[in-house]
């Protein structure tokens, strides 16, 4: 396959920002261990300390909240692990809507095979939470767990009214935020709100390369009153909670990239709206039966996730990287083995559905230009892959 010319997947990973780049490389060429005592340490320790509080003011939480990870896999699975291994005696429970991430599924899953009762909690077509429902299945829970948006069909939740569930029901919840950071609107404070101890909100995962930063860095933001307890041990650093030697040109990088993204954010959000709607409108325009999925307004603005109907989403994609357009596929891929979207299996679809998706995320290098370019081939692309899988069938929803 070819290197793509186009990149039509962001929200898989965003082209790197040249200024964080640039501060990873700078702040790399220093030397010192931030837990060291001596001069270059203590200015490890410095820098380090002004990145937690830069990042810390763009997903507004106090700084002594912000323990930096690997990535988001890593903080999901502190939260969610840790809210676990830190729950009362009496409390076996994990709410958990269907439509989450595989970090979340695999170490929840993980957890049930230690012990804990899964309360499935369903998405509607849209693939948004059931508030009701979701409410409904907290009483006496160890913890929950909620994604802001849906990593596959763009959807925004009510991440305030998830979080005022949570308290009242005296529940901790962990809100994955991977997907809408710098997206959207994201505040921990306002969701934890008035909450005390461990009810309500508790911790949110957020990731670097989502908003192009550096892979590989990530952040869990942990309420002072919540009682997590630690994956790794040995060093005692961020409140005890992620041991190891900490990440400073990764922080820095992260703390310049999420500034940068919130700076743009709400004119980027413009802008990229109006690319996605004439993406969509032009795919619907050249392929009737083709449809939008997730919610039509409250998603992430770059966000198009369409259904189309008789092509595997496998071979559409191979396809269109042929092409040079690199897209996703709806569906999670386990060890390079692609599997039909639970997402979409989750909003009511059938299995054969769930194969025939494609993900287009827009990002900050995507241009209009971009799209008429994917729009150019994808009718030709689409009608191949059809042929190639051969009499239509299964495909009602």
């Amino acid at each position: 396959m070819s290197d793509a010319r186009i990149y039509l997947d962001h929200a898989a990973t965003a082209p790197l920002r040249p200024e964080a780049r640039d501060a990873w490389i700078e702040t790399a060429a220093t030397v010192g261990n931030a837990s060291s005592i001596h001069g270059a340490g203590q200015h490890a320790r410095r820098v380090l300390e002004e990145a937690r509080e830069r990042l810390a003011a763009v997903v507004e939480a106090d700084p002594i909240e912000v323990v930096f990870t690997s990535g988001g896999t890593e903080a999901v699975n502190l939260a969610v692990k840790g809210l676990w291994w830190a729950r009362g005696a009496d409390a076996d429970a994990v709410v958990l809507p269907d439509g989450e991430h595989h970090a979340t599924l695999d170490a929840v899953e993980w957890l049930e095979a230690q012990g804990a009762i899964l309360r499935h909690v369903g998405i509607d077509r849209t693939a948004r939470i059931r508030s009701e429902a979701f409410a409904a299945a907290l009483p006496g829970a160890a913890l929950a767990t909620a994604l802001v948006a849906n990593n596959e069909a763009g959807t925004v939740n009510d991440a305030a009214a998830l979080s005022e569930a949570a308290a009242d029901a005296g529940v901790p919840l962990h809100l994955d935020a991977v997907a809408a950071f710098g997206h959207v609107p994201v505040s921990f404070r306002d969701w934890r709100g008035d909450a005390r101890g461990r009810a309500g909100l508790a911790a949110m995962s957020v990731s670097a390369h989502k908003i192009g930063g550096p892979a590989g860095v990530g952040a869990l933001v942990v309420a002072r009153g919540a009682e997590l307890t630690a994956l790794l041990h040995g060093g005692g650093q961020q409140r005890r909670l992620r041991a190891g030697t900490q990440d400073v040109p990764g922080a820095v990088a992260f703390a310049v990239a999420a500034e940068l993204a919130e700076a743009e954010r709400v004119a980027e959000a413009e802008r990229l709206t109006v690319l996605r709607e004439r993406l969509v409108r032009s795919i619907r325009n050249a392929i009737p039966d083709a449809e939008l999925l997730g919610d039509p307004i409250d998603r992430v603005p770059g966000n198009a996730h369409v259904l189309l109907p008789g092509a595997s989403g496998e071979t559409l994609l191979f396809l269109l990287d042929m092409a040079g357009i690199a897209v996703s596929t709806g569906s999670a891929c386990q060890a390079g083995v692609p599997e039909p979207s639970h997402v979409v299996v989750a909003m009511g679809r059938t299995d054969a559905e769930a194969r025939q998706v494609l993900r287009f995320t827009l990002g900050r290098t995507t241009s209009g230009a971009d799209v008429d370019a994917l729009l150019a081939v994808l009718p030709d692309v689409v009608e191949r892959a059809r042929a190639a899988s051969g009499p239509r069938s299964g495909t009602g929803s």
